[in-house]
């Protein structure tokens, strides 16, 4: 027979502490920005490697990209909380505010920049413009929308509604908007064959996800980070195939430096030039603190992990394929730094309060 240590004792005292679980390491530095090394990483092997990753390459890149797309949208459904999406469906203000900005005010930027950025830059690449049309019709992020708002102390069931909604309409908002916005460049093309392909390649598993969570929600959100990992890696080899095409068509050959630098510098002003009328918004609109907070990290953010696959999808296997996906893939590390200072800084104001 065993016998217990009494209460109260110095042996309960140890045999307590010694039950409690230590507190989990913050992620280090590499952890925290994997997935942005990744993307330098698949850039670089792609100048290094660019023949396996190509259209004609021994990875078959085209049906790995359509199988890999379809994946992303099945994990995103089937990681979906549903249940925690409703609570913040009654905040109409401020899912106006957030839906208005990403598919109506942000292409209607796109479009101004669209007329305005040849007239400073007239030899700007084509693609440029509408990899810049296309960033500006992509929906919000979910997971970091919602991990700043909570962070900031916003409005974090408002956050993750709004999010989730955007998501779920970008799918085809987002394909409708490239569409009608490069038909004003006189650059569309045939549409029904795209919304067929869309449909089978991003509603049919999204669907199908949502449709199979009520079984398995508990798995899934048990394993959260290998859902991110199998996507993160997913768009990691997307990003590598199309930069691979772009190297053998020799597309970096001939702009160089001076492109990326210059789109990086449109990316920032887009940035900026958001925020400022984001936050004149809400404040005309007098929303209380929380709602700004989240009507701000909704309204600014733009997803990556649905932008490249539904790239791929909506331009094809072009050859400057690379140079529309520029615009989106300087933008993700902008706006996960910018915001992520800005939060954080929200949260010791509102600590000192």
């Amino acid at each position: 027979m065993t016998l217990s240590p009494a209460p109260g004792s110095a042996d309960a005292a140890a045999s307590k502490i010694a039950a409690t679980p230590a507190p989990r390491k913050p992620p280090s530095w590499w952890q925290a920005n994997g997935f942005i090394i990744g993307l330098f990483g698949a850039v670089a092997l792609a100048f290094v490697f660019p023949g396996p990753g190509s259209r004609h390459g021994i990875l078959h890149a085209d049906i790995l990209n359509n199988a890999g797309i379809a994946l992303i949208l099945f994990l995103q459904g089937l990681s979906l909380a549903f249940e925690k999406v409703k609570e913040g469906a009654g905040n109409w203000r401020l899912h106006l505010v957030i839906q208005s900005f990403t598919f109506v005010i942000f292409p209607l930027v796109g479009l101004a920049m669209d007329a305005v950025v040849p007239l400073a830059w007239p030899g700007e690449p084509p693609a440029i413009r509408y990899g810049f049309l296309y960033l500006c019709v992509l929906p919000s992020t979910v997971s970091t929308s919602v991990v700043l708002t909570a962070v900031a102390g916003g409005n974090t069931p408002g956050a993750l509604f709004n999010a989730a909604v955007s998501n779920i309409v970008g799918v085809v908002a987002t394909p409708i908007l490239v569409q009608l916005l490069m038909s004003k460049s006189g650059s569309a093309g045939d549409f029904g064959p795209l919304l067929l392909k869309i449909t089978l390649l991003t509603l049919v598993p999204f669907g199908l996800g949502m449709a199979l969570r009520p079984a398995f929600a508990a798995w899934v959100d048990a394993r959260k980070q290998w859902v991110t990992r199998i996507s993160n890696t997913v768009i990691l080899f997307i990003v590598y195939s199309a930069f691979c095409e772009s190297v053998e068509e020799n597309i970096w050959a001939k702009y160089g430096i001076v492109l990326t630098l210059q789109v990086l510098v449109l990316v920032l002003v887009l940035f900026g030039g958001m925020s400022l009328l984001i936050f004149a918004a809400c404040k005309l609109l007098r929303l209380p603190s929380g709602d700004a907070i989240a009507a701000y990290f909704c309204s600014i953010k733009k997803t990556l992990a649905m932008g490249v696959p539904l790239a791929i999808l909506i331009f094809g296997q072009r050859d400057d394929l690379t140079l529309i996906l520029l615009p989106i893939m300087f933008y993700h590390p902008v706006q996960l730094f910018i915001n992520g200072l800005l939060a954080n800084q929200w949260a010791r104001q509102a600590a000192h309060h």
